[in-house]
């Protein structure tokens, strides 16, 4: 354990006893006993300080030191005043700045009344109990709290800090980081600028995440890219439609969220300072948390000098992808005439943000164009361009992909000769209607560990099953991008993995303890896509103690804090119509649904009739699940409560078909479907069978107004016509 800040001078740990309470002696036996406890304090500082690596600076060491207040403050990034985390006041935070070499202590003030913190060291090679994960690597913030962050700067580039609490990263605690090289920067720059990258919602992210994991048009609407079938029509691909709803294919997107504004530095927009034909290190940080950038400039090729920290031989492309939680550095030549323009164009094209630069006449950077999301031609043109020989091929499409194929390293990044090898495949799989996202199909609360042997060297395979790009951050360890570069492979900490493609890295397994692995879209973290790597001699015996005596906190109710559980989640909606009323409230996990259900009508009948069901859903797989529970209805005493159990399956054209039987021995057929036919409009239909009643049906159509809301009319075959709302919460 190391020493707080209080005990880390000599003179400090002298002193040190004096505050004790002394035992009653005499006068003549203090100056005895005070040498005794100077001496036996130093010799408890010693080992412990050995046991975290640079924990103290050396002497001589330049020390640099920060104070990081987090707070809460009402801001509108997007024009609406909303609360916003902030750091120093501010989002995004102070860039911090080093040299490298120096010795960084960060107190990091949480004054939040009731929330934790955390503060990660993104990309930064550190000892691991200052990575700051909370309760993995790091103890928690908690609030009204301060900790303190002490490490040596062991290597130079450009990096960044975030939250690791929950969804904190979200609402604004993140901030840059540069660290400059010892020696002078063999790359030549008049002058040097980050540019942090951001993505706002005007919701609290935990309502976000909710919605998610529900379902919801909303994102999709702000995105403007839902599907319907009167969009597949109008861009002649209504056989593409149906063949996907054919083959029980959700509709195919690129990202999950809807922003409300994309930011660099907090604003929509900012400037490049520069004089006429001065040099700029421009330094682009990714700190969204779900949002994926297309670069390119109106004054030219990108020339490319760093990607993730380390420099990479100088390589000009004309656009590229920038995935989350990378940062590249860019060499730009200010103009001599005309204001020009570095834009990021968000992914799935939803909205943009822009640096400009020069001045004068105007100039637009190129914009790709919006995807095409009625068709797989894209994404499957990208992971096919990938594999050919020419590096530039998936630079060229409209829409390209990473520049991985051309970073090469300044210096062979090949691991030690002589070392144990060994493969890892990790397969990064998802389900978008139950939004669990997961590696090899299991959550990390499920399947928390990958273990390593220190001194190997891994070969890490991540194989995207999936229909989205997802960034892979290692904490703790920089990897090689296997992709044609030999000795001089690129080292990175993330890297993107495409849509039905693979990603080969390999690293030497070097250091201890327990490092975070995940997906770095917040949202898909937080749902299970994410891995602690565990050194095999931490815990071989109870994979669940936490490995530092540290962290054995009794208020900490496990080594993996948060991702300890699966998250849950309650939603509901209920329709309200003139001849007839229905509803679910509902409580989800990744594999469990609490449902309580309900049908009531009074339109063409005497006495009001209702149907009550209490239901526990088992989730297998998105085609199937299986149901049980208890019914209770409006009818006569003998049959009015009933057990019922059941199963539910998912057929062709996204239709579903549930099949139960109950306690009376009375079975039901029902299948239902419904039509998008417009990004707001969509009808529906529901047939039922019941062997002690009779044949029921209805139809109808609803009417998105918002979120919460939507205008509803229908028909059913006992209650007659009916119009009403919609209520979604």
């Amino acid at each position: 354990m190391c020493p707080d800040l209080a005990t880390s001078h000599w003179w400090l740990a002298l002193r040190r006893p004096a505050l004790c309470d002394e035992p009653d002696s005499s006068s003549i036996l203090k100056p005895f006993l005070f040498v005794f406890q100077a001496l036996l304090a130093a010799s408890t500082l010693a080992p412990a300080c050995d046991t975290c690596g640079k924990s103290l600076p050396s002497p001589g060491q330049r020390v640099v030191e920060y104070d990081l207040h987090i707070s809460a403050r009402i801001h509108s990034p997007a024009g609406k005043p909303v609360r916003v985390l902030t750091i120093n006041g501010s989002m995004p935070g102070p860039v911090l700045r080093f040299r490298e070499g120096d010795f960084a202590r960060i107190r990091v003030h949480n004054d939040l009344p009731d929330e934790e913190t955390s503060t990660h060291w993104h990309g930064l090679l550190l000892p691991n109990r200052e990575d700051g994960v909370p309760h993995i690597t790091t103890p928690p913030i908690r609030p009204g709290t301060t900790h303190t962050f002490q490490f040596t700067l062991k290597h130079s580039g450009t990096y960044w800090y975030h939250s690791h609490t929950q969804l904190q990263e979200q609402s604004g605690i993140f901030g840059g980081i540069v660290v400059l090289p010892r020696e002078k920067d063999p790359i030549a720059a008049d002058r040097d600028q980050v540019l942090i990258l951001s993505d706002w919602t005007n919701l609290d992210p935990r309502e976000a995440m909710r919605m998610l994991m529900r379902g919801t048009d909303t994102f999709a609407l702000m995105r403007g890219n839902s599907q319907s079938i009167l969009g597949a029509a109008q861009r002649g691909h209504l056989k593409d439609y149906f063949k996907r709803e054919w083959d029980r294919m959700m509709p195919m997107d690129l990202s999950d969220m809807g922003y409300h504004a994309f930011l660099i530095n907090g604003q929509r927009e900012t400037r490049i300072h520069g004089r006429p034909g001065e040099r700029v290190r421009v330094r682009i940080i990714n700190a969204s948390a779900a949002t994926y950038y297309h670069l390119s400039s109106s004054s030219g090729p990108l020339r490319i000098v760093a990607a993730d920290g380390p420099d990479v031989q100088p390589v000009d492309v004309p656009m590229f992808l920038m995935g989350i939680a990378e940062t590249y550095d860019l060499l730009l030549t200010i103009p001599k005439s005309g204001r020009h323009e570095l834009r990021f164009t968000t992914q799935d094209g939803s909205g943009h943000s822009r640096a400009v630069f020069g001045k004068g006449k105007p100039h637009d950077a190129p914009v790709p164009p919006k995807p095409n999301l009625y068709q797989m031609d894209e994404m499957l043109n990208l992971a096919l361009e990938e594999r050919e020989e020419d590096p530039r091929a998936s630079l060229r499409l409209p829409r390209p992909g990473s520049p991985y194929r051309l970073l090469r390293a300044v210096k062979d990044t090949s691991p030690p000769a002589g070392r144990a090898r060994r493969k890892i495949t990790l397969h990064l799989t998802g389900d978008m209607i139950r939004y669990v996202w997961s590696f090899d199909g299991r959550t990390i609360a499920q399947d928390p560990y990958v273990v390593l042997r220190k001194g190997e060297i891994i070969e890490l395979e991540l194989v995207n099953d999936t229909m989205m790009h997802h960034p892979i951050h290692l904490h703790g360890h920089f990897f090689r991008l296997l992709m044609g570069q030999g000795s001089r492979s690129p080292l990175k900490h993330t890297v993107d993995v495409p849509p039905m493609s693979r990603r080969t890295v390999e690293f030497e397994a070097s250091e201890a303890k327990d490092w975070m692995f995940h997906c770095h879209i917040l949202y898909h973290m937080m749902s299970g896509m994410a891995r602690v790597f565990r050194y095999e001699d931490e815990a071989p015996e109870n994979a669940a103690a936490p490995p530092d005596p540290a962290m054995a906190d009794a208020d900490m109710s496990s080594a993996l804090g948060e991702h300890a559980h699966d998250m849950s989640y309650v939603w509901g909606s209920a329709t309200l119509q003139s001849q007839m009323s229905h509803g679910m409230l509902t409580w989800m996990n990744p594999r469990n649904d609490l449902m309580l259900g309900w049908q009531t009508g009074w339109g063409r009948v005497d006495e009001t009739e209702y149907e009550v069901d209490l239901i526990y859903q088992r989730y297998f797989t998105p085609d199937f699940q299986a149901f049980g529970g208890f019914r209770t209805t409006h009818e006569d005493e003998d049959t009015r409560n009933r057990g019922l159990a059941g199963i539910q399956y998912r057929l062709p054209l996204m239709a579903w078909l549930s099949a139960s039987i109950d306690t009376a021995g009375d079975t039901r057929i029902a299948l239902s479907k419904r039509f998008q036919i417009s990004s707001r409009l969509s009808l529906w239909g529901d047939f039922c069978h019941d062997s002690a009643s009779h044949i029921e049906w209805s139809a109808g159509a609803d009417c998105y107004l918002t979120r919460q809301i939507s205008l509803t009319g229908s028909y059913h075959s006992d209650y007659g016509a009916g119009a009403g709302l919609t209520f979604r919460f």
